[in-house]
């Protein structure tokens, strides 16, 4: 069976990512998971350099607008963000042992599922769909009955663009990243 899944990379396009959890569960849904992947999300940045347009993580999801980065490819980001967040959540989730938790979050926690194994992938290569996707993810949490306004779902990159405020995640800017070395104990 063929694989009919087109990327378009190396183009310098920006790209609108979407992946869901596992079955589309909502192991998002608890504030400190979202905190978790926004942590995440921003050491994936800096790792493999790229721009940050905008995003929304939602109980079940997550949207992303970025550029190419500058080492690797989207796909590589998307790799990074998913294992990266997996391991930290599941060890977590283990590590605790929540019985609250409901039995379709312990299966996938069991099973080690946290994400479903594609993300969508949309180039966005004109200014009138930078602003439509932003604008979308955006209003997400708002269109799904999360919040009134858009600007109150503290995981999206609206309180940036509404009020300039700096979230957990630099948006719309290149900062290189910083190479460091640690002293040898």
């Amino acid at each position: 069976m063929s694989n009919k899944l087109r990327r378009y990379y190396d183009a310098g396009y920006l790209h609108f990512i979407t992946t869901s959890c596992y079955r589309r569960l909502p192991l998002l849904r608890k504030v400190q998971h979202r905190d978790l992947l926004l942590e995440v999300l921003e050491r994936v940045r800096r790792r493999y350099r790229f721009v940050v347009v905008g995003y929304v993580v939602m109980p079940e999801h997550l949207h992303l607008l970025i550029s190419e980065p500058e080492r690797g490819d989207p796909s590589k980001v998307m790799q990074a963000i998913k294992q990266g967040f997996a391991r930290l959540l599941l060890n977590q989730q283990r590590a605790v042992g929540d019985s609250r938790q409901g039995s379709l979050w312990n299966a996938a926690v069991d099973r080690g599922h946290i994400w479903q194994a594609r993300f969508y992938d949309f180039v966005v290569f004109t200014e009138k769909k930078r602003v439509e996707k932003l604008r979308y993810m955006h209003r997400n949490p708002v269109a799904r009955g999360l919040v009134l306004e858009p600007q109150q779902w503290n995981w999206s990159s609206c309180r940036h663009y509404a009020a300039g405020e700096r979230g957990p995640v630099l948006v719309n800017e290149e900062q290189k990243a910083e190479l460091t070395i640690r002293k040898s104990a």
